[in-house]
């Protein structure tokens, strides 16, 4: 079997990915372990679109990218009356944080043409109703005395209007699979690489579990927490200046209470809240420094339940920031396995391996971005094999919609780990 590249993974990240580099017109495979695309951590994501990040490359991605899922059939070329997933601007309140001040994302925001209004604790109580606007810093757990104490101070907000969610996560991984096939791409589902082969110091292709060679002079790894394994088959990793790691997350559903709005990023408490389609509240962590983060060895044992205890402390979290919330006895919400970076900034880059590439530690923050992923993997991969020396002077990718320039250096396996991040998923 050849190929001009072979994607591993299926998720939104390889499926955008494979969606570009067809339409480069390059021969693409697709190869995924489970039956279907976007079952992995994509099906698993909450699917926020948000721009609140740390530096200027993260926020100027996902202001382009919103742009994408506003015009998600455009971007597909999808015909009239195909079913697709729909995006859904909702507006999103970043409650202040001291992990996040908004003075370190509001010239970003500046620069970029992103929207946005600073809100008060009075606005915020006034425009969100229900909520307390107490400021609790720093988050603790529900067996510490301190998250029930009552507190005098009070926060405000930052508001971007344009800020939203996509209602199915999975399906818009299908349509962009659907998508790459019109393109001329082929997915092989149920299979696992279990071999990167490689010959005078470049990769020649991936060998299937159930023996198949697959030859083709790129290898993009878009293998989602199974990605740190992907780059040990293929003996790269050895300059890596950031490490990526399987870890367990849960995000919990509950009934929304009366008149629930804007997402909610609450770095304050350690949660953030987003509602649904049908009357339902999304509740995830954010990964403060009092709970313990669940790292994995080997994805495969991820217990896939969510638990009593984590959908406690974050229901609970999220119901003393709007006290009408119920918290039901019963558990209920979605497990999944994120990839994650140790700065959750994602590496987009080549690799060691000539003909290697990587678009890993996506996970958690990268859904938003998927769609101009899969255009600057394709720039990059591009731009490598006719001779760029991007480790010396970085690939730049220009955005279609906004017109901005981001560097690709700065999703370097080789760049320095990123200080002012927050290191969270809402990060």
């Amino acid at each position: 079997m050849n190929a001009d590249a072979v994607v591993v993974g299926a998720g939104v990240i390889g499926s955008s990915i494979a969606y570009e580099l067809a339409g480069a017109g390059l021969s693409v495979l697709v190869v995924d372990k489970a039956d279907s695309a976007g079952r992995g951590s994509t099906g698993a994501s909450s699917a926020v679109v948000r721009f609140n990040f740390s530096t200027w490359d993260g926020v100027a991605l996902a202001w382009e990218s919103r742009h994408c899922w506003e015009a998600w059939r455009e971007h597909l070329g999808a015909a009239e009356g195909e079913a697709l997933a729909r995006y859904h601007r909702t507006g999103l309140a970043m409650l202040d944080a001291e992990v996040a001040p908004r003075e370190r994302v509001l010239p970003l925001f500046d620069q970029a043409g992103v929207a946005y209004e600073e809100w008060s604790p009075d606005t915020l109580a006034a425009r969100v109703p229900g909520i307390d606007t107490g400021r609790y810093w720093p988050p603790a757990r529900l067996d510490d005395e301190r998250f029930w104490a009552e507190t005098s101070r009070r926060l405000g907000a930052v508001y971007t209007p344009d800020a939203g969610f996509v209602d199915d996560p999975q399906f818009a991984a299908a349509n962009l699979a659907a998508a790459a096939t019109r393109r001329g791409a082929a997915f092989r589902f149920r299979q696992a690489v279990v071999q990167v082969t490689r010959a005078h110091d470049r990769v020649t292709g991936v060998r299937l579990a159930d023996g198949t060679l697959v030859s083709a002079p790129i290898v993009v790894n878009a293998a989602g927490p199974w990605s740190a394994a992907l780059n040990r088959l293929a003996g790269v990793g050895s300059d890596f200046t950031v490490g990526v790691r399987p870890l367990r997350q849960e995000v919990h559903h509950v009934s929304a209470p009366p008149g629930f709005g804007p997402i909610i990023a609450d770095l304050d408490l350690g949660t953030y809240l987003r509602g649904d389609a049908a009357g339902g509240l999304l509740i995830g962590g954010t990964e403060p420094e009092c709970d313990p983060l669940d790292w994995l060895e080997d994805p495969e044992q991820a217990a896939m339940a969510p638990t009593a205890a984590l959908f406690g402390a974050q229901v609970t979290r999220a119901a003393r920031r709007f006290p009408a919330l119920g918290v039901p006895d019963r558990p209920r919400g979605v497990v999944g396995v994120y990839d994650v970076t140790d700065d959750w900034t994602p590496i987009y880059d080549r690799t060691e391996l000539p003909g290697f590439y990587v678009a890993i530690g996506t996970s958690g923050n990268q859904f938003k971005n998927a769609p101009v992923v899969g255009g600057l993997m394709a720039a990059l991969v591009q731009a490598v094999e006719n001779g760029a020396d991007h480790d010396r002077q970085p690939v730049r990718f220009h955005t279609r919609h906004t017109g901005h320039t981001v560097d690709l250096g700065a999703f370097s396996r080789k760049r320095p780990i990123n200080a002012d991040s927050s290191g969270t998923v809402m990060g």
